[in-house]
């Protein structure tokens, strides 16, 4: 039925490439693209996520700039396009959560995270990232290519780290470490 492309992984497909490729974020040389990447898009959001984001908001306002807050408070930090959910961006680049530090494009809601103020981390999506998943009768992984991203390749290949091992946590938060050590044992990753 399916090619020898993907792996399935109980009702998840995953695509060899994501256990194939080398990669490791570099953000000192991407200066976190993946957060102000020019799109018409922002990154996708499960209907579930817009509430826990929502309440994170009185936390990352101190920390986003003011031009992002006012967007927020004018327009939403999410839009609907085409049936999609999605964050809003400025510009068509920059995630209304973006905030800079060191000039390096970091995530606010992260950040309040990790500082214990919410139990929300970020968008399922974003946390995936450079992975992206497609439903197809069930999800399918694939590895998202961006040209922003050339850092993180080489590091992956200088630390010996693949996509699927540098999204481990957010591939055992999305479908469970049993899944992700499952995962481990049929790809030998």
């Amino acid at each position: 039925m399916f090619n020898s492309n993907f792996i399935p992984i109980n009702d998840v497909l995953l695509r060899k490439e994501v256990a194939e490729t080398p990669f490791a974020c570099d953000l000192d040389k991407c200066k976190g693209a993946c957060c102000t990447l020019e799109s018409d898009f922002g990154a996708p959001l499960k209907e579930d996520e817009i509430k826990e984001m929502a309440n994170a908001l009185p936390f990352v306002k101190d920390i986003i700039s003011e031009h992002h807050w006012e967007e927020i408070e004018e327009n939403g930090f999410y839009e609907e396009k085409d049936g999609e959910l999605l964050t809003r961006s400025i510009n068509h680049k920059a995630c209304v959560f973006v905030y800079f530090e060191n000039e390096i494009a970091k995530c606010s809601l992260e950040k309040v995270f990790f500082e214990g103020k919410t139990t929300f981390q970020k968008p399922i999506s974003c946390h995936l990232f450079p992975i992206r998943v497609s439903e197809f009768g069930g999800d399918i992984l694939r590895f998202e290519k961006f040209s922003e991203c050339g850092p993180a390749l080489e590091k992956g290949k200088e630390e010996n780290v693949t996509a699927f091992k540098f999204c481990q946590n957010s591939l055992e938060r999305k479908y469970s470490k049993q899944w992700y050590k499952k995962a481990r044992e049929i790809t030998g990753k």
